[in-house]
């Protein structure tokens, strides 16, 4: 089973790489933002407690999102892998990922880290949040703000990954199919 988890700053072109790799792939997309989205819209007993930690506005518990994410890996039980989008944030997310795949008696493949510098992250965004009228991509320190959380919590995530040498990082920063070309190779490697 190919399990990624595609990894890297906002802005970084996750979303644009990772709808050519489910398709070439043939994965199944986990994205805890889309999970919790579908839950809460669903009003499942775990929205419904997901919901009741947002509009307090505190993070919902690990241990929720993870019992969230148990639900969507076990309706796809013949997978041929996923894909993780927007999970692990945390080391902590990081090992109870590792627990839950290992209980399905599989792992984590490869974290692929799209790097790209600040400052094309800033341009990037910009841009995205001209076209696409989303709010948390038009100011600029909100846009330092979510580049500041992801390296100040998001990125220590890479440590975890590389200590079990699954942390590739690739270029993200060029014409999208080359980019696509690396991501391939690294996960042909496997």
């Amino acid at each position: 089973m190919l399990n990624i988890i595609l990894f890297g700053p906002p802005g970084a072109g996750k979303g644009t790489q990772s709808e050519k790799l489910i398709a070439h792939y043939n994965l199944v997309h986990l994205s805890t933002g889309d999970i919790f989205r579908a839950n809460i819209k669903g009003e499942t007993e775990l929205g419904q407690l997901a919901k009741s930690y947002m509009e307090k506005g505190q993070l919902v518990p690990d241990e929720v999102t993870i019992r969230m994410l148990e639900s969507e890996v076990n309706k796809h039980s013949s997978a041929k892998g996923f894909i993780f989008d927007g999970f692990p944030r945390t080391q902590a997310q990081a090992e109870a990922l590792d627990n839950l795949l290992k209980s399905k008696n599989t792992s984590i493949s490869k974290m692929l880290a799209l790097e790209v510098e600040e400052g094309e992250l800033k341009k990037r965004l910009l841009l995205r949040g001209k076209d696409s009228g989303r709010a948390d991509d038009q100011a600029p320190s909100v846009i330092q703000k979510r580049i500041d959380v992801y390296n100040n919590e998001t990125a220590p995530v890479k440590d975890f990954y590389g200590k079990q040498n699954k942390y590739c990082g690739v270029n993200g920063i060029g014409e999208i199919d080359v980019i696509f070309n690396a991501l391939c190779k690294t996960i042909d490697s496997i």
